[in-house]
């Protein structure tokens, strides 16, 4: 595991966290699918960078 894959899991894992926060404040869902597909996106790219796939 290097540095990049970890800091864009860890981003992933905030957003996620944001978008649970904003489910439950009951923000826009605009904002919310906004989010969601940053906060997938970031964890995708994550576990794609990991050296076990090689």
């Amino acid at each position: 595991m290097n540095g990049t894959s970890t800091v864009l899991i860890v981003v992933g894992l905030f957003l996620l966290g944001g978008v649970i926060s904003f489910v439950k404040q009951g923000m826009s869902k605009g904002l919310v699918t906004l989010l969601s597909i940053g906060a997938a996106m970031c964890l995708l790219a994550g576990i794609l960078r990991l050296e076990v796939w090689n």
